[in-house]
Order: C-alpha cells, then sequence, then structure tokens
C-alpha cells in the first residue's frame, strides 16, 4: 500500500506506474482517493472546528452557571447537545471515508523499481544469468511421476480416493528424498547466519491482507470455515505477520529468518491444478527466507536472497538461471522480483523453482512494522522474502539431473548424511 502523500503529491507518478504494469482500469481509482482524502480531511477540519467550539461553549456554560443565570445556561447546553449529534455524524463519515479510501489504496499497486523491465505478463521476463551447464543425457528421461513411481516413491491414486486431484503419498526413498532436501536447505540456512523458525500454519485475516493483494488471496487461500483462520500459502505470511503492530529498534535490524512450513494452495486461475503430476498442487512444503531491514539496505538484501538460492541448487548439481520479472508479471505489492529456474534435460528448458521478491514497505505500511532510529524518529521497514527449496517441485528438477543410464539416481555429497549416507536410490 501506498503513502497516501504521494498519492497527494505526485498523482502522475502513481498513474504512470499503472501504465507501467498495464492495470489501466486501476487509473480511475487515483482520482478517486483524491477526491475521498479531500473530503475525509475537511471533515476531520469540521469535527475538529466543532470540538473546539464545544469546549468553549462548556466554558460559557460554567460561567453562566456561577452567576446565576440558569436560563441562559440552560440554552446553551442545548447547543452543545446538537453539536454532539453533529460531531456523532461527522465521526460517521470519517470513518465511512476512510474505509473507502483504504479499500482503494489496497488495490492500487506499489511503485516499481526503476530497474523492472517493462512487459505485459511472464512471457516478457528477461533472462539475467546462468548457473552451471544445462546437460541433456543420451538416454530418455522419463516423466517426473513416472521416475518416482519406477522408484515406488509416489501414489497418486490413493490421494485422489482420500483428496481429489493436486494431492499424492510420496514413498519409501522418495519421501525420504523430500524430508532430507528440506533437512538440508534448514542446515544450509543456519549456515548463512539466519535464524530457524516454525511458524504457525494458520493466520487471521487482517494479517492476510496484510501480507498479500486481494487477486492472490482469492486465487490462493484456504480459509477455515466460521473462524478468522486461513491456511498459509507460503510461511512468508506468518513469519512477516509475526512482526505486526511492531515497533524494532534500528540494532534489531536486519532480521534474518529462515522457516519451514506446509503450504497450501487453491491454485484458482489458468494454470489450473496437475491430474498426473506434482509441478502445481494443493499441498507442498517449502524452506523461505524472510528478511526485515532499514529500506537503504534492501536491494543487497535481494541480491543475497536469490543468490543463496543459486548456491543452494549448485550444491545439488542442478544447473539454474535468473530471470527478472516484467512489470506486468509483479503482484502489487512487490517492488522488484526475480525467478530461479532450474533446468529439466526432459523438456529442454527451464522452469520456475523458487521467487525472491523486495516489497518495500508495502507490507510493513499495511501491518504497521515500524523502526526506531537512534535519534528516536519512527519509519517503515522494508521486507523481503525468498524460497530456498519447495520440493515437491524441486524433486522433478532433483530427479531428472541425477537420473543415471541404468534408472539409479544419484545422490550428491551434500545430500548422503540426510540419506543414511547412500550415494544413490534406485
Amino acid at each position: 500500500m501506498l503513502d497516501i502523500n504521494l498519492i497527494r503529491n505526485d498523482p502522475e507518478k502513481v498513474r504512470e506506474n499503472i501504465r507501467k504494469k498495464f492495470q489501466d482500469a486501476k487509473l480511475p481509482m487515483v482520482d478517486e482517493v483524491i477526491a475521498l482524502d479531500r473530503e475525509f480531511r475537511e471533515a476531520i477540519q469540521q469535527g475538529d472546528a466543532l470540538r473546539n467550539k464545544r469546549k468553549t461553549i462548556s466554558k460559557e456554560i460554567g460561567g453562566l452557571m456561577g452567576k446565576g443565570l440558569k436560563e441562559e445556561a440552560e440554552k446553551l447546553k442545548a447547543e452543545v447537545a446538537a453539536m454532539a449529534d453533529e460531531l456523532a455524524a461527522l465521526e460517521t463519515k470519517e470513518e465511512e471515508l476512510k474505509g473507502e479510501i483504504r479499500k482503494r489504496m489496497l488495490v492500487i499497486p506499489n511503485i516499481i523499481d526503476d530497474s523492472v523491465p517493462i512487459g505485459k505478463d511472464d512471457s516478457e521476463n528477461v533472462e539475467i544469468e546462468r548457473f552451471g551447464e544445462p546437460v541433456v543425457p543420451e538416454w530418455e528421461i522419463p516423466y517426473h511421476v513416472d521416475i518416482m513411481e519406477r522408484l515406488a516413491g509416489i501414489d497418486l491414486d490413493a490421494a485422489r480416493k482420500t483428496s481429489g486431484n493436486g494431492f499424492y503419498y510420496l514413498m519409501g526413498d522418495v519421501a525420504r528424498l523430500h524430508s532430507a532436501i528440506l533437512s538440508y536447505a534448514r542446515d544450509f540456512m543456519i549456515d548463512r547466519g539466519f535464524t530457524y523458525v516454525v511458524p504457525p500454519f494458520m493466520i487471521h485475516g487482517n494479517v492476510v491482507t496484510g501480507v498479500m493483494s486481494f487477486a492472490e488471496m482469492e486465487n490462493m487461500m484456504y480459509k477455515i470455515e466460521g473462524e478468522d483462520l486461513y491456511l498459509i500459502g507460503t510461511s512468508e505470511h506468518s513469519m512477516i505477520g509475526k512482526f505486526i503492530d511492531t515497533i524494532l529498534d534500528e540494532d534489531q535490524l536486519p532480521q534474518t529468518l529462515t522457516s519451514y512450513s506446509p503450504c497450501f494452495r487453491k491454485e484458482v486461475g489458468a494454470h489450473g491444478i496437475e491430474e498426473r503430476g506434482v509441478y502445481r498442487i494443493h499441498q507442498f512444503e517449502k524452506q523461505e527466507m524472510i528478511v526485515i531491514c532499514k529500506p537503504e539496505e534492501s536491494p543487497m538484501w535481494f541480491d543475497r536472497l536469490w543468490q543463496n538460492t543459486v548456491d543452494f541448487f549448485r550444491t545439488l548439481d542442478i544447473p539454474v538461471r535468473t530471470l527478472e520479472c516484467c512489470s506486468g508479471d509483479l503482484a502489487d505489492l512487490k517492488v522488484k522480483s526475480l525467478d530461479v529456474e532450474a533446468w529439466s534435460p526432459r523438456q529442454k528448458k527451464y522452469f520456475e523453482v523458487g521467487s525472491c521478491s523486495n516489497l518495500g514497505d508495502a507490507q510493513a505500511r499495511r501491518l504497521q512494522i515500524r523502526v526506531k532510529g537512534a535519534d528516536g524518529s519512527k519509519y517503515l521497514a522494508h521486507t523481503l522474502n525468498n524460497t530456498c527449496v519447495a520440493p515437491p517441485r524441486m524433486l522433478i528438477a532433483f530427479l531428472e539431473n541425477n537420473l543415471r543410464a541404468d534408472g539409479t539416481v544419484a545422490i550428491p555429497e551434500a545430500l548422503r548424511m540426510y540419506m543414511g549416507g547412500k550415494d544413490h536410490i534406485g
């Protein structure tokens, strides 16, 4: 959510940003906010004037009563009573206007960074760099579910009976590999100085609207019927929510946290749920990175976060590339975002396995996450998040890149201690 002062003082900058994101339907909202804000401030001024007048008259009433002029005092009391009704109406109007302004402010997109490429959708995202040599082996790479089934590692049919499409049973060495990857990711991030956290897996509605846009919320979140609770779509939601209504001293920054959680997603939209596969599903697990920092430090932390993901995948012998998200592909709260994509030897192309985002002060403004400076001044923090690893999607890249000609799967050195010392499965 933007600072209202930006819309007051530089509305054209806000409009131009909306155009860059190809969301022209939202342009009228800028003028609507300006008009509503003007009316809101006028209502506040009228209310303040009434309160001051009431205070002055109340003093006069006291003076008249002291002089025994009861009739004159009663007339002024009636005037004060009328003011109370008018003031109550103004206060109601203020709350209604504040709600209308906030409703629009929550939809107007955050100002994107100047470095973000301009484009309509993900087809116009820009490749930045490749890490590792993408290889297509001489032998055929089967579909990832076929690899897992040959290893007796997945049962989709049973999951359909219990839960429907978008769920799975992982078993045996594949299930162990899944857990090993998460354990390794946990330790990898701890070794990089991040504090390990297991957060709540359900959050209140005010936290949901604090960390994401309405469109994301509608397409992603599962709500618990009859309760003000939502299942998290990623641990970023509860991790950023941890700091709601918090004032952090500057010496408490940066907060560098790495969190494990299951993730639950409706996956409503163009992509849909796979009937046979684990690429797009309703439930998965993830190791996440969260940073809360000073505004001037967020670009540096953005680069550190995505580099952590690249380094993690390279220790597992998986080639990756980084992709800068264009303006039209950015969620409304994001200032800048970069995807990490892993190489698929079967498809002979890269696919997304992680996303790194700088949200500026958007989440902090919604959740009131503030920092107290050394001089006593208060300002909004910046928040960032990034995926370290999210199996079972990551299992697709792992199995394809480590599959050998005989059908066995090599276990890189980094994972062997989590796999009971095994150097392969099969």
